[in-house]
């Protein structure tokens, strides 16, 4: 034992010896002695080895509490836009068009002048169909007193009741011819009228569809289209499942929607609300939906029949959901989850079943508790068990 306790000293000092006298040697000798040298510090263990590693300093993270709210439910789906009318300008009279009286793509009101026709036309036949009730007031006039005179007559047994009675059916059918001359009279004047087309209702009219100068038959000619834009209608397509949600909403009351443009255009993400309008009363069987529609208004025009849009439908509110930040959530393989500080002021990771977002919190349906603390920042830096210095939430917030 006490040979193998000295070897140590031993070959410490034969080391020395050798670097001492390395410089009387010959310089290969001398570099061999040095190089023997260098080998045994590299062997030799440093008094620090055997000292414990620092503790890790813990990292200062921002934090924010689990709220709790009361979350509204929505139901959401891609919809589009539909006029809730639409007409084919036509004349019910035949005529030249004499004048369009807006431009293509006018904004108009109920009751303005779209288009007249050349009624010269309708306008001798009225002068025609005056001048025939002129000559059978005139016609009656004489049959009435005719008549009259024939019923003194007839009383004193100077006229036969034949007679009499031919007199009676003439005054009669003068009386009818009348009322056909007052006819002819209102149907000419309606022709006049109708040569005069305005619009039925408020709406923008599209691109004419006939010169000025062209023949319109009555009936036949398509002069323009007319749709109507202030309010509007927008159509979606509810599943069957959501339909009793919809319905359970609606025994509550007005069911109010919330209708935002798609896209990156001009106009998008601006809001329009509305309200539930319209179910239908069957199933579409080849895709489990029901057709379903909002009315919003529109008064600025913005809106155009047949635009896609996103329709966000209010069916209810759900108390007590819990909410965490959304920038707090992590993403792996296993699914979504959130860092809170553990009782040890370590980090812990919580896989979580998240629900609809609110602004810039989202609901969390499973994995934490209220009373946790989210980590919100410095995400990047940390991970499950490290230590961590949670700030106050003030500073958490800038």
């Amino acid at each position: 034992m006490s040979l193998i306790k000295r070897r140590p000293f031993s070959t410490a000092l034969a080391v020395i010896v050798v670097g001492a006298g390395a410089s009387l040697l010959h310089p290969a000798a001398r570099n061999y002695a040095l190089n023997t040298l260098h080998i045994q510090d590299f062997f030799a263990t440093p008094a620090s080895a055997t000292a414990a590693p620092p503790a890790p300093q813990a990292m200062p993270v921002p934090v924010e509490k689990v709220s709790k709210r009361t979350l509204p439910v929505f139901l959401d789906y891609p919809a589009r836009t539909e006029a809730i009318q639409s007409v084919s300008l036509q004349a019910k009279v035949t005529g030249f068009l004499k004048e369009q009286a807006v431009a293509d793509g006018a904004d108009v009101k109920a009751g303005d002048v779209l288009y007249r026709l050349d009624d010269r036309d309708a306008q001798a036949a009225l002068d025609q169909a005056k001048a025939q009730l002129q000559r059978d007031t005139a016609s009656v006039d004489y049959v009435r007193s005719n008549l009259a005179r024939g019923e003194e007559l007839s009383q004193k047994g100077f006229l036969a009741k034949d007679t009499f009675d031919q007199r009676t059916s003439s005054l009669r059918q003068a009386e009818a011819g009348i009322a056909i001359a007052n006819a002819a009279v209102r149907s000419a004047e309606l022709d006049i009228e109708r040569s005069t087309i305005r619009a039925p209702f408020a709406g923008r009219v599209g691109r004419s569809a006939a010169s000025v100068g062209t023949l319109v038959s009555s009936g036949n000619t398509v002069l323009n289209t007319l749709v109507q834009l202030d309010p509007i209608y927008v159509t979606f397509n509810p599943s069957e499942k959501e339909l009793a949600t919809i319905k359970a909403a609606l025994s509550k009351g007005e069911v109010s929607a919330d209708i935002s443009l798609t896209g990156e255009g001009t106009g998008a993400g601006k809001h329009y609300p509305g309200k539930l309008t319209f179910i239908d009363n069957r199933l579409d069987q080849s895709t489990g939906t029901v057709a379903a529609r909002a009315t919003i208004a529109n008064a600025a025009f913005d809106l155009l029949p047949g635009q896609y849009v996103h329709l966000r439908l209010s069916v209810g509110s759900e108390p007590d959901v819990l909410m965490a930040p959304q920038v707090a959530l992590g993403s792996s393989q296993l699914g979504k989850f959130l860092y809170v500080v553990s009782k040890d002021n370590t980090v812990e990771q919580r896989m979580v079943e998240i629900g609809r977002t609110d602004g810039d919190k989202i609901a969390v349906l499973s994995g934490i508790t209220e009373n946790d603390l989210i980590i919100s920042g410095n995400l990047q830096k940390i991970w499950p068990g490290v230590p961590v210095a949670p700030l106050p939430e003030k500073v958490a917030m800038k």
